[in-house]
């Protein structure tokens, strides 16, 4: 049995609806293919279902990083507080406006950051703490959040993973004054093709984003302010509209997948292997992560039975080649270092068989010598 991380089929039940919508789009009078009505649609019905002020549909969720930051005033001299152990994005955005990332350790079983860490990581030049949510964990946004006020700074939210997680009942991505959200294609809200979406509780900032992705333009060819091309294509706006509905669904599915694996891995802690932290309280499966000893050896033996598998962040941001420059000699974030080392993601898209989810979940048990009679 072979099973691929992520399916080359994603879109088999929406392939006609997809077709359907670049012929009817493209044959349109108004051959309108940038920010029409479908955006305009597509951000009103994610407002609405977020309870957010606005929501500015954006090309990337690297681009929409960017449009906050940038919105925010954040540039030269500032600094911004990132996770030690993510995306590359984090980082880059920052250093993108000529700012200072800094570089906060991780909770080291949960893999997000760590309140603490990011406190301790202020600095009288710090503009704005970014915590990300990762893998099924969102970050201790209530903590996060009365840091940031009380330090002064801005919160922005990365949950360009995490759409459609819930923390004690608020959605991911509205906790601070800004979200954002990706759209590319293996996200969980993910489209065919490339997309984001800024999120915010704030009007004004909502209306800086939405001039920022076009050039800086407040009306056509007027440019009060520099800007990006960072337009939303209508076709995926319609293809997301569509989708939508299907979202709480595709999730239920990761989050019964997800249930099985805890359930088959949380003996296995005692050999090397320990699964994420139980519980959903609203999480967002993305993908699903182990903590593995020897993580190589099981990469390995998963891919000798047909199992795909992937190290997410080998290296921590800090120690990656474009970032040392904003590494303090002699710092070290021992927990993200660790996760770098020993992180594991196996399948956990919705369209896995039942067969290949058992199957997954035997092959990792039979590497520690669990059998499922055990």
């Amino acid at each position: 049995m072979t099973v691929p991380f992520f399916p080359p089929d994603l879109f088999e039940d929406d392939r006609q609806v997809l077709m359907d919508l670049v012929h009817d789009i493209g044959t349109a009078p108004e051959q309108r293919f940038l920010l029409g009505e479908h955006t305009a649609r597509f951000e009103e019905a994610l407002r609405d279902s977020l309870g957010a002020a606005d929501v500015v549909a954006c090309s990337s969720g690297t681009s929409a990083l960017t449009l906050v930051l940038h919105a925010m005033g954040i540039g030269p001299g500032d600094e911004v507080v990132v996770p030690a152990y993510g995306c590359a994005p984090l980082a880059n955005t920052v250093a993108g406006l000529r700012a200072t990332p800094v570089f906060a350790d991780i909770d080291p079983w949960t893999m997000v950051a760590d309140p603490g860490e990011v406190e301790r990581a202020i600095t009288d030049r710090t503009r704005a703490i970014m915590p990300a949510h990762m893998f099924s964990v969102m970050a201790d946004m209530p903590r996060m959040r009365e840091i940031a006020q009380r330090h002064g700074v801005r919160l922005v939210e990365d949950s360009a993973v995490a759409q459609g997680g819930v923390l004690d009942g608020r959605p991911a991505g509205t906790w601070g004054e800004a979200g954002v959200f990706s759209f590319v294609q293996v996200k969980t809200f993910g489209t065919a093709g490339e997309g984001g979406a800024v999120v915010t509780m704030d009007p004004e900032l909502g209306h800086a984003v939405r001039s920022l992705r076009n050039h800086g333009q407040s009306e056509r060819f007027v440019y009060p302010r520099t800007g990006y091309n960072s337009r939303f294509d209508e076709v995926l706006a319609a293809f997301q509209l569509h989708r939508l509905p299907s979202l709480p669904e595709l999730l239920e599915r990761r989050a019964r997948i997800a249930d099985y694996y805890t359930e088959r891995f949380t003996p296995l802690g005692e050999r090397g292997v320990l699964p994420p932290p139980p519980g959903r309280n609203g999480r967002c499966f993305y993908v699903y992560s182990l903590l593995v000893d020897e993580r190589d050896e099981l990469k390995r033996y998963l891919a000798d039975r047909g199992v795909e598998s992937h190290v997410y962040y080998p290296l921590p941001l800090p120690r990656q080649a474009a970032f040392t420059r904003f590494a303090p000699a002699g710092r070290s974030w021992p927990h993200a270092e660790s996760a770098s080392r020993r992180q594991l993601a196996i399948p956990v898209h919705p369209r896995l068989t039942d067969a290949q989810v058992e199957h997954i979940a035997d092959t990792v048990c039979a590497y520690t010598g669990v059998s499922s009679s055990d």
